[in-house]
């Protein structure tokens, strides 16, 4: 309870620090400053509030498919999956880690200072990140119930940090591609040549 007697400085210090390096003209450091506060900040006071509920909406996503299949169930209000298979049922807890918050934190941090866009493109595109985030995941839970379902037990492991992460770190390279570096070389202007123009 202590640390949310601090968030009215830190985010006074934060925003000003902002300012600071806008009024100096410094893009590299308004970002830097901007993007890595955000991420402290969100980290710090977000995190607890939303990651019992991200776990529980992930959870409920992806138990549609598992509920039409027959292959495992979601309790939504503990954020558990049990899956099925010949032999037993084994659950699997959502946490922090599989809810995805803190790849949906750290989109949030760099996508709000992107100097590529603006101010509403950010919130558009920033909308459409954490969607596309949020699905993946799901689908990443679903790949590993489908593997532990069909492969058994001994294959959670393999399944949770080599075949789902692949997956997901995969699906978050092609999003940052297409968000940061794509947009940022298709607006990039040198001289009088730029992508965006018909020279």
């Amino acid at each position: 309870m202590a640390k949310y007697l601090f968030l009215v400085p830190v985010l006074l210090i934060w925003i000003y620090s902002i300012h600071v390096c806008s009024k100096a003209k410094l893009p590299f450091w308004h970002f830097l400053v901007g993007s890595v506060g955000l991420f402290i900040i969100m980290v710090i006071y977000v995190r607890p509030v939303l990651t019992e509920p991200l776990a529980r909406a992930v959870a409920e996503i992806s138990s549609i498919f598992g509920n039409i299949t027959g292959v495992f169930q979601a309790n939504f209000k503990y954020g558990v999956i049990f899956i099925g298979n010949l032999k037993e049922v084994i659950s699997m807890q959502i946490d922090f880690e599989c809810s995805g918050l803190l790849e949906m934190i750290v989109y949030i941090s760099v996508i709000a200072f992107f100097p590529v866009y603006s101010i509403i493109e950010r919130v558009m595109v920033g909308i459409l990140g954490l969607v596309y985030i949020l699905m993946t995941n799901v689908i990443r839970i679903i790949i590993i119930c489908y593997v532990v379902h069909f492969f058994g037990p001994d294959s959670f492991n393999i399944a949770h940090t080599l075949i789902g992460r692949i997956f997901f770190y995969g699906a978050s390279i092609v999003l940052y591609f297409l968000v940061f570096t794509k947009a940022q070389i298709k607006r990039q202007k040198v001289g009088g040549f730029g992508y965006n123009t018909d020279h």
